[in-house]
């Protein structure tokens, strides 16, 4: 049986590129496509030495530095891999590799990390941070995500079978493009977040800081809950606006970025993991969780897959309802009294079903079951 794989593009080693990891691991002999491919050599290590075939925009001006700026030749690029004479296709989809083309005798699986956010429900906000609420290079951005919406959905009637990185993501596929999904959770390397069962450290945060994560309202809440100490871990491009938030308060440090090491270990011995941004999924959690950490965590989004909340069986954590420092604080003196109740013990079992076994199992199933249909070949 021969495989493709379709990835968006490679720039660096991230969150898509683990799973793409992972992917390879299931069908090792598969050949690899991408919009492009821009990876340092010193972190390829992941592909295994195999080449990566690539579209045309590989080749365009500036498309080192500026390939996105090619978003709307994009749907064009992935139409043109030829994959003909291969039996499974697998695309890791975030913005346009699900689109390839197929024909009656494949089967396409395609691992959505999230339709494309900028064109559906976060257009307003997107147009708003990039400068591009009015004018004429605004209007020109309006249209092509009007035409990009278009293709997206009708793009989506193609695939065999959708798998979605969690049951907020399945929701967003329902809605945009009234499709139904399986929900397999993103591999997550467990094993490197050993666990601890005591918890001698402080409340803490593990973020980039960037806008939407509301890393400035969990130091708002902090500054309100002067008995518990919290450790804020990270670096970004709202490293002042945090440290100007934090200023002058002697329950709340900021270490900057941190080695893995250093971060494993804080995370060990947290008394909580405090996560205050809507994401798709967030993978930061069940590392807390796979250390036997508590986590407190907004709850939308993947955190509702994630965090198993106070009165359910084996609680894991807590979520709290709104995206505020009032709410964060809240939430915090309650964990404080009822995490005896949270065993370590269990947010390590909880996280063990994030593992990178478990997401290659579910993907093969999803594969398997897709192959399996008549006129298909069998694995």
């Amino acid at each position: 049986m021969r495989v493709a794989i379709i990835h968006e593009w490679l720039e660096s080693y991230a969150g898509s590129e683990r799973v793409l990891e992972q992917l390879i691991a299931c069908w090792p002999e598969a050949d690899l496509f991408a919009v492009c491919d821009f990876l340092p050599e010193d972190g390829r290590g992941f592909l295994g030495g195999r080449p990566v075939r690539t579209s045309f925009i590989q080749r365009l001006p500036f498309a080192r530095k500026r390939f996105r700026w090619y978003l709307g030749l994009m749907p064009l690029a992935v139409e043109q891999f030829d994959l003909q004479g291969y039996d499974l296709v697998v695309s890791s989809h975030h913005a346009v590799a699900k689109g390839v083309i197929t024909g009656p005798g494949q089967a396409h699986v395609s691992y959505v990390h999230s339709p494309m956010r900028y064109a559906w429900d976060l257009q307003a906000q997107y147009l708003r941070q990039a400068g591009l609420e009015r004018g004429l290079r605004g209007a020109y951005t309006r249209w092509l995500f009007h035409r990009l919406r278009l293709w997206d959905r009708s793009s989506a009637q193609s695939v065999d079978e959708i798998v979605a990185n969690s049951t907020y993501i399945a929701e967003r596929i329902r809605k945009t493009w009234r499709r139904e999904a399986r929900v397999v959770h993103p591999p997550v390397d467990v094993e490197g977040f050993p666990f601890r069962a005591d918890k001698p450290g402080a409340f803490l945060v593990v973020s980039r800081f960037v806008p939407y994560k509301r890393i400035d309202l969990v130091v708002q809440a902090f500054r309100r809950l002067p008995q518990h100490r919290l450790v804020v871990v990270g670096d970004g491009p709202d490293a002042a606006a945090v440290r100007a938030a934090a200023a002058g308060a002697p329950n709340i440090e900021l270490r900057g970025a941190a080695p893995q090491a250093e971060l494993v270990g804080l995370m060990q011995e947290a008394r909580a993991f405090v996560f205050a941004a809507e994401e798709d999924f967030g993978i930061a959690m069940v590392e807390a969780q796979a250390c036997g950490t508590p986590v407190i965590a907004f709850g939308r989004g993947g955190a509702r897959d994630i965090v198993r909340p106070a009165g359910s069986p084996k609680p894991t954590g807590l979520l709290f309802p709104q995206q505020s420092a009032e709410a964060i604080a809240a939430a915090v003196e309650t964990f404080a009294a009822l995490s005896p109740a949270i065993a370590p013990e269990d947010c390590r079992e909880n996280a063990l079903r994030f593992s990178r076994e478990r997401f290659r199992e579910a993907m093969l199933s999803a594969a398997a079951e897709a192959l399996a249909r008549p006129g298909l070949p069998k694995i």
